[in-house]
């Protein structure tokens, strides 16, 4: 085995990637060569480290210096200055303020209150290279189960551990297992649910393109507690690097003896296979999936029967998400207790989101249930940029609804999000400042929840439909009085009537910005006023005389010339030739424009 004194891991993630991480692993390795250093140091490509606002990111072990945005022309630097004279390039090193200077990963605040369980593997390992997954305990768990336990020895385990669904609805793992176990069939399934269709949402996305072999010993041990043979894992083709390396990953296992006939020589036979969705969000509703797979159009099934009595081709089905099936290996090695040792009462563990919207370190973060929402956005998201205030996060993507700014203090697990009417979801977790108008908020996951309804009930299919017409007038000043509890009566109905998760969730985005927000609903029905200045046929800009000099540049960079006036002296916006579409106040250098 070669034995090298440096490892240089590069991102290889999908965020990374788009900023060009194989040109700089092409780069690394072609200047190390170059060196003569191929023999010493070894260039590793990774999944996600997390913070992809800090992207491409490069880290060199054993220092673990921790490049940020690096680019292909700074790698023959670092090769020079760090691999053959070991001295770091300070220029590249993250910096979490001005004036800092970080060496390394250890030291950065982002990481420090996480707690790394279902991304223990994320850029640590090559997700390619099944031997550098083994080497961290992976299959150990397989091996363990199969030899040491019964199945409902490991059932047991993940009910003491209290592992509930990451998929969003929070099921316990262990019951749903637990039913397709004692279920009757000849014939049983195990899927892994990797349709990921969250706007902002990319956890389950970054464990596939990090640590693919985590999912597959995961779903062997979920057949081998059930009783099933057979795998399948539904992701959506838009995911290509996480569909090529579970592709990898499979056939590594496959040649390894881990997957297919008479696993480590136990008699236990299980398989996987990978299916692609076309991107239709209303497919990582369960039902729905199985008939997708199943080949037919993806439109969801009343329930009962659920899938852990009639499931795919009508056999005992489990379905869990891929950072359920992330945290099963490290349950079964490091015990119940472990895991039950971390979170809340009723969450148990860790819980990954997906970090964007209006935040500084936008990324993937893991940390213990019950955190509170100020630790994520703060201590962990390093605040709102601009020195703007935070004003509501979205939690649960379109299923979601938002939580305010007084309940930062809100620690996040299961219940609690119920309370304050929104939901964990898979932890897509979109932060909004005083800029983000939050009526126009509620109308954008309404519109993309009207899109992908599959329209099979009527609820979901046309009262939503009635709901984002009540939205699209209110934000163009159109709004009526009676207009927001007719929005509440609709979304409860829908709530009440719709036939599968998607349209029984549409509603809560416009249900909870009502709750906490009444107050811009009413300024936009009644004084036809947008108090975040963001819904553009509410607005009118001005020029405030005092501070206008008459440079004139506004009015050139107006393109339906609604702004006069002669040189040196204040000018003016005919607000009838006025199209809103804020060239005029981008270009003023001496802030003489403002929009209310």
């Amino acid at each position: 085995m070669d034995i090298y004194r440096s490892h240089v891991l590069v991102c290889g993630g999908t965020g990374c990637t788009s900023s060009g991480s194989p040109a700089i692993i092409d780069k690394f390795e072609e200047e190390i060569k170059k060196l003569g250093l191929d023999k010493e140091v070894k260039v590793v490509k990774t999944g996600c480290f997390g913070l992809c606002e800090a992207g491409p990111v490069v880290i060199v072990y054993p220092e673990g210096s921790f490049y940020s945005r690096v680019k292909a022309s700074d790698v023959p630097e670092i090769v020079s200055e760090h691999l053959l004279k070991g001295r770091l390039v300070q220029r590249l090193l993250y910096k979490e303020k001005a004036g800092d200077i970080e060496t390394s990963l250890d030291k950065v605040s982002f990481y420090k209150k996480q707690v790394r369980v279902a991304l223990k593997n994320c850029g640590v390992i090559d997700p390619e290279n099944i031997d550098e997954y083994i080497a961290f305990d992976g299959y150990k768990a397989l091996g363990k189960v199969l030899t040491e336990m019964k199945p409902l020895d490991v059932i047991d385990t993940l009910s003491k551990a209290g592992l509930r669904g990451r998929g969003g609805g929070g099921f316990p793992t262990a019951k749903k297992w637990e039913f397709a176990a004692k279920a009757q069939g000849d014939k049983k399934y195990v899927i892994c649910n990797a349709d990921e269709g969250d706007p902002g949402a990319f956890m389950d996305r970054s464990v596939l393109e990090g640590d693919p072999h985590s999912v597959l010993e995961a779903m062997a041990i979920a057949g081998y507690a059930i009783g099933s043979d057979m795998g399948y894992i539904y992701c959506r083709a838009e995911y290509p690097i996480a569909v090529k390396r579970l592709g990898i990953a499979i056939g590594q296992a496959r040649e390894y003896g881990l997957l297919g006939k008479d696993i480590f020589g136990t008699g236990f036979n299980f398989d996987i296979e990978v299916r692609l969705g076309a991107g239709a969000f209303v497919c990582g509703e369960e039902t729905a999936l199985m008939a997708s797979i199943e080949g037919c159009r993806g439109e969801p099934r009343p329930k009962p029967p659920f899938p852990a009595n009639k499931g795919l081709f009508g056999k005992p089905t489990i379905i869990n998400n891929v950072e359920t099936f992330a945290n099963v290996s490290q349950i079964i090695l490091k015990g119940p207790e472990w895991f039950a040792s971390m979170g809340t009462a009723k969450s148990k563990g860790t819980k990954v989101f997906a970090l964007g919207g209006k935040i500084n370190n936008t990324g993937l973060v893991e940390i213990p249930m019950g955190t509170t929402l100020r630790e994520i956005l703060f201590d962990i998201g390093g605040g709102i940029p601009n020195g703007k205030k935070f004003k509501a996060a979205q939690t649960g993507g379109p299923s979601g609804g938002c939580i305010p700014a007084q309940h930062l203090d809100t620690p996040i697990d299961y219940d609690s999000l119920i309370a304050l009417g929104t939901m964990m979801g898979s932890g897509g977790l979109i932060v909004m400042d005083e800029d983000n108008c939050m009526v126009d908020v509620a109308r954008y996951f309404l519109d993309f929840t009207v899109d992908e309804s599959c329209g099979k009930c009527p609820p979901c299919r046309i009262g939503t439909k009635r709901m984002l017409e009540m939205l699209e007038r209110i934000v163009e000043g159109k709004g009526e009085e009676g207009d927001v509890e007719k929005l509440e009566a609709l979304g409860h109905a829908i709530k009440e009537s719709a036939l599968c998760g998607l349209g029984k969730t549409a509603p809560n985005p416009v249900l909870s910005t009502i709750r906490y927000f009444r107050d811009e609903y009413d300024a936009h029905i009644r004084d036809k006023r947008c108090p975040a200045g963001y819904c553009k046929k509410l607005l009118t800009y001005s020029i405030i005389p005092e501070k206008c000099i008459g440079c004139g540049a506004c009015a050139k960079v107006c393109p339906v010339t609604a702004i006069s006036g002669t040189i040196k002296s204040p000018h003016k916006i005919d607000p009838a030739k006025c199209i809103k579409c804020g060239a005029c106040q981008e270009k003023c250098r001496f802030g003489a424009i403002i929009k209310k």
